[in-house]
This record gives structure tokens, sequence and C-alpha cells, in this order.
């Protein structure tokens, strides 16, 4: 028998609880920075050490956490269904849990591209052009096609390449989980609204967002990696 499609979007609060700190609950700062400082063209253009700094720093971070309990209890559930992860992170947590699935919407820390290369260029199938870094990306260090090489981060003020995919991802869901985001950063938070009517959907946060009106919307108010264990007991009975 065919599996169920089971879509899920997670955010930040999932790789909170693997130590990875985030901007959302913390008046606009990231690590003590504006993230406009380092997370948005005008950063970058005004000071593009600091911003390499920056994600050398949360390179590092990522490369020292560990999955929890959420991330390995999501790659888990692709023994019952047809799993589809698509994150607001940057990090791999879930390709390490062992999520066969993975789109990022806002970029990956372990690559980096030519600030030649805009969001734009992405969109219409520039991704050759992208680069695995493990490292630190040094003022300097060129791509080949002569630009500073920047982290393959999607930016305040950019356009998001892989919305579109993950828009249409939704639509297809059978079933819609929404797990540790507060649903402010768009176009992310509007996937929700994709997803078919009639299906069903949950939400897990330690603190339920505000979504307006969708139809069987069930919410489990809980840190992700209690929340992910409740979540499963409840789409197993789905199966």
């Amino acid at each position: 028998m065919q599996k169920k499609k089971l879509v899920v979007l997670t955010g930040a609060g999932i790789s909170a609880e693997s130590g990875l700190r985030t901007f959302r609950d913390s008046d606009g700062l990231w690590e003590g920075y504006d993230v406009y400082e380092v997370a948005s063209p005008r950063g970058w253009a005004n000071n593009p050490q600091l911003v390499l700094d920056f994600y050398n720093m949360r390179r590092k971070d990522v490369a020292n956490a560990i999955p929890n309990a959420a991330h390995t209890g999501l790659a888990e559930l692709e023994k019952h269904f047809d799993v589809t992860v698509i994150t607001q992170n940057i990090d791999d947590l879930h390709e390490r849990a062992g999520s066969s699935k993975v789109v990022h919407l806002h970029g990956e820390i372990f690559k980096m591209r030519s600030s030649l290369v805009s969001g734009h260029d992405l969109q219409i199938g520039f991704d050759s052009e992208v680069y695995e870094i493990r490292d630190d990306i040094h003022l300097g260090d060129l791509a080949p096609d002569g630009g500073q090489l920047r982290p393959h981060i999607v930016w305040f003020e950019e356009p998001v390449p892989m919305i579109e995919l993950a828009a249409d991802i939704s639509s297809m869901a059978d079933v819609f989980v929404v797990i540790g985001t507060s649903l402010a950063v768009y176009p992310a938070a509007g996937l929700l609204r994709f997803a078919p009517a009639s299906i069903p959907k949950f939400i897990v946060d330690k603190s339920i967002p505000q979504t307006g009106a969708i139809a069987n919307l069930s919410a489990i108010e809980a840190p992700a990696t209690v929340g992910v264990q409740l979540l499963t007991e409840r789409l197993l009975k789905l199966v």
C-alpha cells in the first residue's frame, strides 16, 4: 500500500533543543547581533567581514550540535509515511538524524555561493554554482566567476528560491505538520494555507502561534522533543 504523504514544516524551535540559539525570542538580536547587520544585503554591503565572521561562528555551532529526539522522531516516521521535511533552518540536523527528503527554504550553513549569483538566479536554475563549505569563508575567497564567496543563506529582503517547490509539496500533502515555528516569517508561514483544507493538520510548539481560521488543525503545546513523540502517537492512528 502506498504511504500517505506527510509534509512537515519545521522552524527554529526544533533546533533550539540541540543548543542552536535563535533570534525568535530575543527582540531581533541573534547571538547579540542585530539581524539586519548579519542577515541582509545591506549588512553584507556595509560590513562583509562581520557577516562572514558571524556565519563562520554559526557553522562551527552547527557542526558541534547533535540532532535531538524531535529530529530523529521525524526520521523514524519514514517507516510509516512518505515524509518530506520543509525547514526554515539552515542547519543539517534533519539530514544527520536520517530524514531523506529535506527542502531548505532559507539556505544551508554548509554551502556557499558567489555574491554575484542572486536569489533570482537560483530560482531559474543557477544552483550548480553552489559549493560545499565546512571551514571558514574569508574575505578575498572568490568563486570561479570572480565574485566574493558568501554563505548560501536567504537573508531578509531576498527572494526565497525554494518557496514554489515547497508550496507544490504542501499542496499534495495527505497530512501537514508545523513544528517549532512562530509562523511570523513569510513566505514560509503561508505554506500551511497551501495544504488541502480537508486533510488533518497539526501544530507543535511550546507556545502555539496564531494561525487564523485553518480547517482540521490540532494543536500540541509542548517543546519539539516531547511534541514529536505525542504527534507520532496521533499520526500512527492515521496509517
